[in-house]
């Protein structure tokens, strides 16, 4: 009688190759349409997670999927220096960051949220870089196009999912937000309307 041959190093060996041959983050659901019916895909992603654990390309999971990524030890020794031909302007960072944290969120929120008209070009630089994207509308008048972040921003930055996004205390305690001067409150009268982007005063292009 032929013994039955354990089909759990065949499932290792098949979800090591998806994970090699995808060109993004896998998640559970098509991890399970590959492997045999049956197989506990959460087991055995946790076992290979521990095998390449000590190994120079670890199992990690971003963007609510799981992918091959050099293991962190050794990104000093793999970096290379090359040259960053365009930066973010701080009104995209905190376009960017309003979005991350009130998503989905409208344009008219966002402006409401900074204080400050957005400039033509904020959005669409941000959509650009593959980091945002429109989803939606809100059911209001007008019915606006509400905005939220992509699996590109999750994958950039390092997150699983946007619950990974760091608190109101984490950002104070290094030191990336402080305590609204009270002045401020009072500088600007109610009716006042919201001013322009920097780069729009530069360019001289009319506010949408």
């Amino acid at each position: 009688m032929t013994p039955d041959i354990d089909p759990h190093p065949d499932h290792l060996r098949l979800l090591e190759a998806l994970l090699f041959a995808a060109a993004a983050p896998l998640d559970e659901e098509s991890v399970k349409e590959r492997l045999p019916a049956g197989a506990d895909v959460a087991s055995l992603m946790a076992e290979l997670v521990e095998l390449y654990r000590p190994r120079g390309v670890n199992i990690v999971r971003v963007a609510n999927g799981w992918t091959l990524r050099t293991a962190p030890d050794l990104a000093p020794r793999l970096k290379l220096e090359r040259k960053v031909s365009r930066k973010l302007s701080r009104a995209a960072v905190e376009t960017l960051a309003i979005v991350a944290y009130h998503q989905p969120v409208t344009r008219a929120e966002i402006e409401d949220i900074r204080g400050v008209i957005i400039s033509r070009g904020t959005l669409d630089t941000l959509m650009e870089a593959g980091w945002i994207m429109p989803k939606g509308h809100k059911m209001t008048v007008g019915r606006p196009a509400t905005w939220v972040t992509t699996d590109a921003f999750l994958m950039h930055f390092g997150l699983a999912e946007l619950a990974d996004l760091p608190g109101v205390d984490e950002l104070r305690a290094a030191g990336l937000i402080g305590p609204r001067p009270a002045t401020l409150l009072t500088e600007i009268a109610p009716e006042a309307p919201p001013e322009p982007d920097e780069e729009l005063e530069q360019n001289g292009e009319a506010a949408e």
